[in-house]
This record gives structure tokens, C-alpha cells and sequence, in this order.
């Protein structure tokens, strides 16, 4: 928490923690998702629709704009003033509407700026609210994508640098939580970059598509007032010249199919990461990573020695709260009631907060990154005392050389037994297999049993 007492007590009476205990963290979306982020979003599409208006349809009266009042609607659509959130919802707490209190507010601006009686109908002009809100959260879910984006990637380098670093750290792997045929931490860690990697790519491509077609999709309005505009064209114009998909098949609502598959994406991402965040905790626990200790940290209230992966642990909860909502989002999203019900708004407004808990959830992340370091003796002890990691490759080279029953031979040899070097090697010498071949199995230790690991790892 930052900043000076005033705006300490605020942050300590949130109630949620988005906004509270890890208010700093989630900063950068704050001017996005918030309240007055939205506000100032549907200023901007209100004055950037007057003007695409004016310069489209030079048929509607009032279209032709004084210079003071296109200037001062090209502010608003551009970056309204910081002051803009609090006057709106000034007027919708005496309207009690939100979108008609940004249309009142902008005619009131362009009025001051000189703005004739019938420029003034020009605002929200043909227009039902969700023209304004579908194209408002589509502008602030791009720019919070834009802005989450590198932070995941982030991610993704520090672990692949990591692979890198790792790559010929040998180590038993774990398969049913049982030590299975080695591995390497670089490896391990390999296979998360890439599937980060994915993950990203797969959200970034998420298409984002707008409406503007008016109270239930059809322009009703539009071709009332001018049956010979191609309203369809202008429409179009206008969601593209936001970069944005024009959905040209709607009814009130855009149909949110596009922000179920970004949430589902986004979900995806999280869902990698709490694997990840529970694999290092394993491994943490196992005593092959440790954590640097912090200057000044405690780790625990009572046992002064502990210092606990928490990072990953407050990575993998809030990923879990992120996706909690975000699954839901992609359910509830795409399904609206005939051409339209009202579920969507109270839930669209919870999308900061599945993105703040994402955010919280990867900056954590990369704290326990950056503290981790590898234990190469923990690991290879634990892989000397266990040469019967070396069964499979017995097994197969003698199923390679045609050898009946070279499981078999394996299974009633290892299964559930620990076996050391000594017993290894007896039981290699009474294979019937070409001496060469002998000397080969028994040269193999664990730690070098890793196949191809390194090199998969060096190359992510």
C-alpha cells in the first residue's frame, strides 16, 4: 500500500482485496475496468459517433459542426477530462440512467462549445445503450488484453530462461507422485514456457467484435428517420475505424460470444499457471528447489527457520478466484433472454475484477520466480538411491534386441523393491544379451538416464 494516509483508509475498507491489499498491484487495470474507466470510454464512443454522424450522413440537420464544437467533441473522443466520471454520475444520480447521463453530459459540453438545438439531437443519435456499452467494454477489454498481455509473457521468458539455466539439472521425475525415469528441471520447466506461450497466443487471437444497429438490431430508427442511407455501411465504418469486428447479426445486445472465448482463454492461461504454481511447490517441498530468503521477511508467526513458498501459493488462489468468475462469464455471457435481458450488465461489470485477480495472480508468480534456485546435490542424491529408475531402459534394450519377456524379467526383478548399483549390475551380467551390451547398461547411471531432455529444454 503506498501513498499518503488519505489514500490508505479507502484501500483498508475495500472490500474487496482487488481494490484493497493489493491495490498497487492491480494499478495498471484500475484506469481501464474501473467505474469512471467505463464512463470516460462511453464519452469517448458517444463523441466519436457524432462525429463519424456528421461526416456520413451531411443529410441529417444539424450535421454540418462549427469548428469549436468539432474541436471540443474530438477532446471528448480522444481523452475525456479526469473531472468527466464524477460530473456523469452526477446526472445519473437524478436521472438514475447511466448511459443517458453520458449522452446529457456530452450535450451539455458541445452546448457550452456553441452547439446549435440540432446538433445537440445529434447525439446518441439512433442509438440504444448497448450500442455504447458493447462497444465500450470491446475498446477496454482490447487496451486491458494490450496491457495484461506482457506481464504473461514475462512469465513465460523467465521460465524459459530458467529451462535454459536447468537444462542438464538432472532430477527424478514423478509420475502418480512416485519417482519415475528421470528428468531434468530444465526440461520440466520447458514444457511450461511453451504451454504459456500457447496460452498467450490463443488469447491474443481472440477476435473483438462491436454492434451499432440500434434498439433490437435492425435499424428501425435509422430507416425511419433516412430510408435511403445505407446505415449498414456507415455502421460498419464506424466499429472498424475503432479496430474492432463488425457483428452485423445482433439483437439489443451484441451476443458476447466473443468475450466468452476471451474469458475461456484467459481461464486457460490461469489454469497453466496453477499447475505450474503447484508442480514448483512440490518441488519445493521435495528440497529440489529452494527459495532465496528475503532481507526482512518473516516466514512464519512462530517458527522463525520457515520461509514458505507463498508466491505460489498466492499465485495458484488467486488464479483460482480469477477463473471462478471468468468460467462463468464465458457460461452466462453468450445467453440472453429473447433480444435481451439485463443479466449481462451487473455481470460485465465484474470483468476487472477477474482480471485483477489474474494480474495479482502472475505478478506473484513471478515473485517466486525470481527466488527459486536449484538443489542439483538434493536431486542427485535422490537419484542415486535409485537404480530402479534404470528398469526401463533395461527392459527396452531388450525388447529392442528381440529378447521374449523383457518386462517381465524387469517387473519381477523391480517392482517395489529398491535396488542399488550392485544388484543392477548382478542382473545385467545374467541377461542373455551381447557383452558390449552388458558393459553399455551397466556404465548407465540415473542422472544420466535423461534422454533427450536437455536438448528439448534449450530448445523452447
Amino acid at each position: 500500500m503506498s501513498g499518503s494516509p488519505s489514500d490508505c483508509l479507502p484501500a483498508l475498507e475495500a472490500l474487496s482485496p482487488v481494490d484493497g491489499r493489493y491495490r498497487e498491484a492491480t494499478g495498471p487495470l484500475r484506469g481501464l475496468m474501473s467505474e469512471a474507466g467505463l464512463i470516460r470510454e462511453r464519452i469517448r464512443i458517444e463523441a466519436l459517433w457524432l462525429l463519424h454522424l456528421a461526416a456520413s450522413v451531411p443529410q441529417l440537420a444539424g450535421s454540418k459542426l462549427s469548428p469549436a464544437v468539432a474541436a471540443r467533441a474530438r477532446q471528448l473522443g480522444r481523452a475525456p477530462e479526469d473531472a468527466a466520471p464524477l460530473a456523469v454520475k452526477g446526472i445519473e444520480a437524478r436521472i438514475n440512467h447511466d448511459v443517458k447521463a453520458v449522452e446529457y453530459y456530452i450535450r451539455e459540453q458541445l452546448a457550452a462549445a456553441g452547439a446549435s438545438a440540432a446538433t445537440l439531437e445529434l447525439v446518441h443519435f439512433g442509438c440504444t445503450s448497448e450500442d455504447i456499452n458493447n462497444l465500450s467494454y470491446a475498446c477496454l477489454l482490447r487496451s486491458a488484453r494490450t496491457a495484461l498481455l506482457p506481464v504473461l509473457a514475462g512469465r513465460a521468458a523467465e521460465l524459459t530462461q530458467l529451462a535454459h539455466r536447468y537444462a542438464d539439472t538432472a532430477m527424478p521425475a514423478r509420475t502418480h507422485g512416485q519417482p519415475a525415469s528421470p528428468t531434468t528441471l530444465g526440461k520440466e520447466l520447458a514444457n511450461f514456457a511453451a504451454r504459456l506461450g500457447r496460452a498467450q497466443q490463443r488469447w491474443a487471437a481472440v477476435g473483438i467484435l462491436g454492434k451499432w444497429n440500434g434498439a433490437v438490431g435492425n435499424f428501425n430508427a435509422h430507416v425511419a428517420a433516412l430510408p435511403a442511407v445505407d446505415w449498414p455501411a456507415i455502421a460498419r465504418a464506424f466499429v472498424g475505424s475503432l479496430g474492432l469486428e463488425y457483428n452485423a447479426w445482433t439483437t439489443q445486445i451484441e451476443p458476447h460470444d466473443w468475450i466468452g472465448e476471451y474469458c475461456d482463454a484467459a481461464a486457460a492461461a490461469n489454469v497453466i499457471c496453477i499447475d505450474l504454481c503447484r508442480d514448483l511447490w512440490g518441488y519445493v517441498s521435495l528440497g529440489y528447489l529452494r527459495q532465496r530468503a528475503v532481507s526482512g521477511e518473516v516466514g512464519s508467526s512462530t517458527m522463525p527457520h520457515k520461509v514458505n513458498p507463498i508466491d505460489f501459493e498466492n499465485a495458484e488462489g488467486n488464479c483460482g478466484v480469477a477463473n471462478a468468475l471468468l468460467r462463468h462469464f464465458a457460461e452466462k455471457l453468450p445467453v440472453s433472454r429473447w433480444q435481451r435481458d439485463l443479466t449481462d450488465s451487473t455481470v460485465l461489470r465484474n470483468l476487472g475484477v477477474a482480471l485483477g485477480h489474474s494480474l495479482i495472480a502472475w505478478q506473484a508468480l513471478g515473485r517466486g520466480l525470481q527466488k527459486i534456485e536449484a538443489d542439483p546435490a538434493h536431486m542427485r542424491a535422490d537419484l542415486e538411491g535409485s537404480w530402479e529408475l534404470l528398469a526401463e531402459a533395461v527392459q527396452t534394450v531388450l525388447r529392442a534386441a528381440g529378447i521374449p519377456d523383457g518386462y517381465e524379467r524387469l517387473k519381477e526383478f523391480s517392482r517395489g523393491r529398491a535396488i542399488d548399483a550392485a544388484a543392477l549390475a548382478t542382473f545385467i551380467e545374467g541377461l542373455p544379451l551381447p557383452q558390449a551390451e552388458k558393459d553399455r547398461l551397466r556404465s548407465l547411471r540415473p542422472e544420466a538416464y535423461t534422454g533427450l531432455a536437455a536438448q528439448l529444454a534449450r530448445q523452447v
